[in-house]
């Protein structure tokens, strides 16, 4: 569910920036804004249909999506540098999926 929403927004950001006036220069803010509403996504999924420990079935989600991410990401850049990039990742991952699977757990009940 997470990719799915990464992948609509990424494709009408791009289809704004082809097709409007609009930069690339706020890209990382972007990719930072739809990394976190799709971890939080993810891991609202993930715990939705857990009985306890909503905020692990989060973490444990953000973190798949992450390293989802950065293995498409090195496969992409042909090589991956241990960064900042990839620590605001990690970090949103982290905090996203927790924050999606706390309240995912009580949206259930």
């Amino acid at each position: 569910m997470g990719y799915a929403i990464t992948c609509i927004i990424f494709l009408a950001y791009s289809m704004l920036i082809t097709y409007t006036s609009l930069s690339e220069d706020n890209m990382s803010l972007v990719v930072a804004g739809v990394t976190l509403v799709s971890v939080i996504v993810a891991g609202f999924d993930a715990a939705r249909g857990a009985d306890n420990k909503g905020w692990l079935w989060g973490i444990l989600a953000g973190l798949v999506y992450a390293v989802i991410l950065l293995i498409i990401m090195a496969l992409v850049l042909r090589g991956l540098t241990f960064d900042s990039h990839i620590v605001t990742i990690l970090v949103l991952s982290i905090a996203g999926g927790g924050l999606g699977g706390v309240i995912g757990i009580n949206f259930a009940r």
